[in-house]
């Protein structure tokens, strides 16, 4: 699920944006997150946009099931 291209086209999610989903799943505000990653809360709305993008989705709760969907059929 890093970086590079999945059978579909879609990009992969990097390391960052991997943190950033799983602490998204977990229900972490955009502040929660910046201060545990000591990046802005800016800089975790512009991972958000980019995870949206790779994800083909609309929003957080969109993007956590995606990512979870994605976990389980990773790991069987």
């Amino acid at each position: 699920m890093l970086e590079g291209t999945m059978p579909d086209g879609r990009q992969r999610l990097s390391a960052r944006e991997v943190q950033v989903i799983e602490m998204a799943t977990l229900g972490l505000t955009n502040a929660q997150m910046a201060d545990r990653l000591t990046v802005t809360s800016y800089a975790i709305k512009f991972h958000l946009s980019s995870i949206y993008r790779k994800l083909g989705v609309a929003n957080r709760t969109e993007a956590a099931v995606a990512y979870l969907h994605l976990q389980h059929n990773e790991w069987g």
